[in-house]
């Protein structure tokens, strides 16, 4: 089975590689973008299994690229992280309303992320019953 591919959307550098750089020690491969149209643009060239995705970027928030992914029938139930300072309640419920699996706030601590992801990748979803949202 080949490695779950991650694309990480966020405009600062530096947290895109603390993220690549712990991801890539646990055997992912990633993918990076650092503002919401490259995110969107990478997302269709790169087929992403799952996505790290800021709120607060350049040219489109995370936001509206989540909004355009739930839209999408190819993308729609693409796991996605939302990681972002945007720690309010309003923004929280605002990032799960559009469509968010989880919802992680910075500071972060990298193996927090790391938990969330492979809580998605082994099937963090569908325990309810119902339809299972995506299958990596």
């Amino acid at each position: 089975m080949p490695p779950v591919k991650i694309l990480v959307c966020d405009d600062e550098r530096h947290i895109v590689r603390l993220i690549q750089v712990n991801l890539e020690r646990q055997g992912y491969t990633v993918v990076t973008a650092y503002d919401g149209k490259e995110g969107l643009e990478k997302v269709k060239a790169e087929k992403p299994d799952m996505l790290v995705l800021d709120v607060m970027m350049p040219y489109m928030d995370g936001f509206e690229v989540l909004k355009a992914l739930r839209r999408d029938p190819d993308t729609e139930g693409l796991p996605v992280i939302m990681l972002t300072a945007k720690a309010q309640d309003k923004d929280v419920f605002e990032g799960y309303s559009y469509g968010a699996d989880m919802y992680l706030t910075k500071p972060f601590n990298p193996m927090e992320l790391i938990s969330f992801v492979k809580r998605i990748v082994q099937g963090g979803s569908g325990d309810d019953g119902g339809p299972k949202r995506y299958d990596l």
